[in-house]
């Protein structure tokens, strides 16, 4: 096995009512917080709706969370582009590169919210009409080509960016995915990587994986992009861990009924179907029954990211969980914590060294722990000898 990376795709999901101000900064100290664990990503979604996801740029979090880290990437998680001028989506994040050294990824997607587009006056429709025309726009500039072109909400004229990238050729991008193949046909057609948010968090995706990136390498191949690189698909799950299933339970108890209401009765996002559970064990079970997470231990855990990487036949290159409040700081950081710990280094070659050194010292111990009892006896006799020699 390849090594995985793991990270976190940041909507964020922070109850209505509370101070966003705070919630922003425990947003920033869990970015903190996964760089100091050695995670290898974060993903920083774009909201303007709705209550609870509540980062409007996830170019400003990124700029401030860069200063925060040393090493973790930090992507948009992502841009929908659609809302945005095409020519400032690809200037912002040439700059962004720079800013960060080469830390800095570009996800996009259409938007999930009907609550944002509607307050400028694109349908659903036209939001993943727009993503199509205004990527081809964005490839073209970042390839340092110059763009005169009209779309529906723009029209640029011999556009063109006054930097390159930091990062050589460019930075890493990547297209969102839930359930249809829009996503993974965009992948392919530009050569970018794929992130499927549905992968876990829909029967719908977990059922598509392997379809999904069958379709990336047909299109690739169709528009003579090289191979697909599994390295750059990356998988959104679902996960909260403890040292026992119980206090998992106990943990999730603190936010999960919100979590649920906001999919189940707040957001206009039918693709997200979280079932209709309205009690704390309905939705445990829910998450950890239907397949579409761990909520339990480590092992659970594990065993979680082993189901997704036999699904998807061949692998893939990053998986990222879904950051929830599901439980208060303390226990979401330890869950963090216990997966850095004890998942990770099962799916990055870290674990398989100490365990097999393990199992050599075991089946050795009899008899080393024999010759080392004998020279303790070997040097007990001989300082014995040097005293008789002496007295």
């Amino acid at each position: 096995m390849t090594r995985l990376r793991f990270g976190t795709f940041l909507a964020p999901f922070h109850a209505p009512g509370q101070n966003p101000t705070l919630a922003l900064q425990r947003d920033l100290q869990l970015v903190e917080h996964l760089d100091r664990l050695g995670y290898d990503e974060a993903w920083i979604g774009e909201h303007h709706s709705a209550g609870s996801e509540i980062i409007a740029s996830p170019e400003i979090f990124i700029a401030a969370a860069a200063e925060r880290t040393r090493h973790i990437k930090l992507g948009t998680g992502v841009t929908s582009v659609a809302y945005h001028n095409p020519l400032w989506v690809a200037d912002r994040m040439v700059m962004l590169d720079h800013l960060t050294r080469g830390r800095t990824m570009l996800g996009v997607g259409p938007g999930s919210l009907p609550t944002d587009s509607s307050m400028i006056g694109l349908t659903p429709t036209d939001t993943r009409e727009l993503l199509a025309e205004n990527l081809d726009i964005i490839m073209a500039l970042l390839r340092g080509e110059s763009v005169t072109r009209q779309t529906r909400t723009h029209n640029l004229i011999d556009a063109q960016l006054q930097l390159r990238p930091y990062s050589d050729p460019c930075f890493d991008i990547a297209v969102a995915a839930v359930a249809s193949p829009t996503g993974p046909r965009m992948a392919g057609q530009h050569g970018v990587g794929l992130l499927s948010i549905g992968a876990t968090l829909t029967q719908d995706g977990f059922d598509a994986l392997a379809h999904h990136w069958s379709v990336v390498e047909e299109r690739a191949a169709h528009y003579g992009q090289p191979t697909p690189d599994r390295s750059s698909w990356r998988l959104v799950g679902l996960m909260h861990v403890a040292e026992t299933r119980e206090q998992a339970y106990r943990d999730v108890e603190h936010g999960i009924v919100g979590w649920f209401n906001y999919f189940q009765k707040v957001a206009a996002f039918p693709q997200m179907d979280v079932g209709s559970s309205e009690d704390v064990k309905g939705m445990i079970d829910f998450i950890n029954e239907a397949g579409i997470g761990a909520i339990g231990t480590v092992d659970d855990a594990r065993a979680q990211v082993q189901k997704l990487w036999d699904q998807s036949n061949g692998g893939f290159g990053a998986m990222l969980l879904l950051g929830h409040e599901w439980a208060n700081p303390e226990a979401t950081n330890r869950s963090w914590e216990l997966i850095a710990q004890h998942v990770m280094p099962a799916f990055q070659g870290q674990a398989r060294g100490t365990l097999d050194a393990a199992a050599r010292a075991r089946g050795t111990r009899e008899a080393h722990a024999a010759t080392q009892l004998a020279a303790v006896d070997h040097m007990n006799a001989k300082y014995q000898q040097e005293l008789a020699a002496k007295g």
